[in-house]
């Protein structure tokens, strides 16, 4: 399926948690038809500490949303 919408667009939300939020695109996932939107749909994540983190702890990330519960904005 063609997706109208692109990295950088910015969507509203129309379902879940997150319902009306506005916020841009980060990535597009076209298999799964999934997107990643800015400070939406934000999980933690308890990560060990390495060396790109060396506190490890936990991190707050955006996890993605389908992209029929998104739309475009103008």
């Amino acid at each position: 399926m063609k997706t109208k919408i692109k990295k950088g667009d910015t969507v509203r939300v129309l379902a879940g948690n997150d319902l009306g939020r506005i916020g841009r695109v980060l990535k597009v996932f076209p298999k799964t038809e999934r997107v990643v939107i800015e400070g939406v749909n934000m999980i933690k994540r308890h990560t060990r500490p390495s060396q790109k983190n060396p506190k490890g702890g936990i991190l707050e990330k955006e996890a993605p949303i389908h992209i029929s519960n998104v739309r475009k904005e103008h």
